[in-house]
């Protein structure tokens, strides 16, 4: 696997629990040149010094929910590169009034929030990369097993995920006559930013500790490292997948 070189985009770095932060180290780790997109200047004094410690001097405040945002992120970037490899999305946002509470006491905007921040975020940032994608270049996104099945305390969060597993399939479709893959990774229980908001966390990681295959929760580096296998070309014939990282727990049946 030789990324020496190659250009990624990181969509998602909050803190240094991120996953976005475990990937985009494990990538500049490997020779990749790393550029950081960061939702609001509430993020900066966080953001910048992670991107100092990596060594990225391309970091863009952009808001995903705001195509204009995106297009102008997209245009900086086309002045200092002449094209882009890899995209990394690990964004997801749902109101807190929203979350912890029983599903059918949705509000509208929160529903339509959760979707238009953790799904509709990854087609309009596809989109506006396309041009900037080199042929073979690859995008990842993260989901979660709630996708899938209701974990209680996820709510929206569970239906945008499903939402996003779609769009990957959709965009695997759309975007494959251009040479561009695109999977998602769906990722046990970790501590992050996010998750900390879901209520019943650490409850469900001793529960994994008990009952996965592997006897344990997983880690940033275990995401890391399969990022790194989706983004290269090692997976070059694998699109429109889910592939978890869960230490096996998505195969039991308790």
């Amino acid at each position: 696997m030789n990324m020496k070189g190659k250009k990624a985009l990181v969509l998602g770095i909050a803190n240094k629990h991120s996953i976005a932060y475990g990937i985009a180290k494990k990538l500049k780790e490997e020779g990749v040149e790393i550029a950081i997109g960061y939702a609001g200047h509430a993020l900066a004094k966080r953001v910048h010094p992670i991107a100092e410690e990596l060594g990225v001097d391309l970091v863009y405040e952009c808001d995903l929910s705001k195509d204009n945002d995106i297009k102008n992120m997209m245009s900086l970037l086309a002045e200092v590169w002449d094209g882009l490899d890899y995209v990394v999305h690990s964004v997801a946002y749902a109101p807190s009034s929203d979350l912890n509470i029983p599903f059918h006491h949705i509000s509208r905007h929160g529903f339509l929030t959760a979707m238009d921040i953790s799904v509709y975020s990854l087609t309009a940032v596809a989109r506006e990369a396309e041009i900037l994608m080199n042929p073979g270049s690859s995008i990842i996104t993260l989901s979660y097993y709630g996708a899938q099945k209701v974990v209680p305390n996820y709510g929206v969060m569970g239906v945008a995920k499903a939402a996003l597993e779609s769009t990957v399939r959709y965009l695997a479709h759309s975007l494959g006559e251009k040479g561009i893959r695109i999977n998602a990774i769906s990722a046990g229980p970790i501590r992050t930013l996010s998750s900390s908001a879901i209520g019943g966390v650490s409850q469900m990681q001793k529960r994994i500790e008990k009952t996965a295959p592997l006897s344990r929760n997983i880690e940033l580096e275990d995401i890391a490292k399969t990022a790194l296998y989706l983004l290269s070309d090692l997976a070059s014939g694998v699109t429109g997948d889910i592939v978890f990282v869960d230490a096996g727990s998505s195969i039991m049946a308790y």
